[in-house]
């Protein structure tokens, strides 16, 4: 049966901590305004009591179960790779899964958060200049956000995180995909010699949300020259970005993101196209200060 055939869809979300996620009610909504019967449930492993290494048990079950999808978040988006038939070219790209189809007995992996950022950071911040990009965090999703910027055509991202080898292995990655010389690795404490000549702030850590309050890096860094764009959606403006637009920096908050990797997941789910404006208006509405990352 073809995807636009069905009218009843059973789809999930696999994760840790993920009781806060705006992605039932957002893929529900749409769902019951395009007249589909549409249940979108959550399999918190933390719950479960079960370690991210099950995500394998867990996909399979879900198939078996009849599910048509799933969605997957931290800590499993490397860990199911190894669990699926195949992947779409972006995820094998990227190396990290978060949307899983079930289709004709096998299993797909996708990634649309570089898909999300990148529709995001486009229609936020259309005509910004794009020469030189700091991006703060080089995780699961640090690596989604450095994809999309490089695709957008950013010339160089240099990836800053705490842990020196993580940046250094996501540059050495983005490398190999882009084309040598397009990222960098960097520590921490080169931060105030790479701000002052940057032309943005992609910031794509925890820093931000409702459990994990207050700025990323010091304020004093900031300055009017930057954009800053950010990955954390609940709040939808942090205090990095309130800082930011204080100092009159363009900014661009993590609600696109959320929306728009929501969209793709679903058009790739039930093969109809989503109304991604009404989901804008839903994410406004649901994302109050009370803090989940992306997804």
């Amino acid at each position: 049966m073809a995807k636009d055939a069905k009218d009843s869809y059973l789809v999930g979300l696999i994760g840790s901590g993920i009781g806060p996620s705006l992605s039932p009610a957002l893929h529900e909504r749409e769902a019951d305004r395009l007249g589909l019967r549409y249940l979108y449930r959550l399999i918190d492993i933390e719950g479960l009591g079960v370690p991210p290494e099950a995500v394998g048990d867990l996909l399979r079950a879900a198939r078996d179960l009849g599910f048509d999808g799933l969605n997957i978040t931290h800590p499993c988006k490397q860990l199911v790779i190894e669990h699926l038939d195949a992947l779409a070219p972006q995820a094998e790209a990227l190396g990290a899964v978060n949307t899983v189809v079930f289709e004709d007995g096998r299993s797909v992996g996708h990634n649309t958060d570089v898909s999300g950022f990148a529709a995001s950071f486009a229609r936020g911040l259309p005509d910004v200049p794009l020469e030189r990009v700091v991006q703060l965090g080089a995780g699961g999703a640090g690596a989604a956000v450095a994809h999309a910027m490089l695709t957008l055509g950013a010339e160089r991202v240099t990836v800053v995180d705490a842990l020196t080898d993580r940046a250094a292995d996501l540059a050495a990655a983005l490398n190999r995909h882009f084309g040598a010389g397009r990222a960098a690795g960097a520590a921490l404490d080169a931060l105030p010699a790479l701000l002052t000549h940057a032309d943005g702030l992609v910031h794509a850590t925890p820093t931000g949300m409702a459990a994990h309050p207050g700025l990323p890096l010091p304020a004093e860094l900031l300055h009017p020259g930057l954009w800053v764009a950010e990955v954390v959606y609940r709040p939808l403006e942090t205090e990095l970005l309130r800082t930011a637009r204080s100092l009159g920096c363009a900014t661009l908050d993590g609600g696109g993101m959320a929306v728009f990797q929501a969209a793709d997941a679903f058009r790739l789910f039930t093969g109809r196209e989503p109304d991604r404006a009404r989901m804008l208006a839903d994410i406004a509405e649901l994302a109050d200060p009370v803090g989940t990352p992306s997804q």
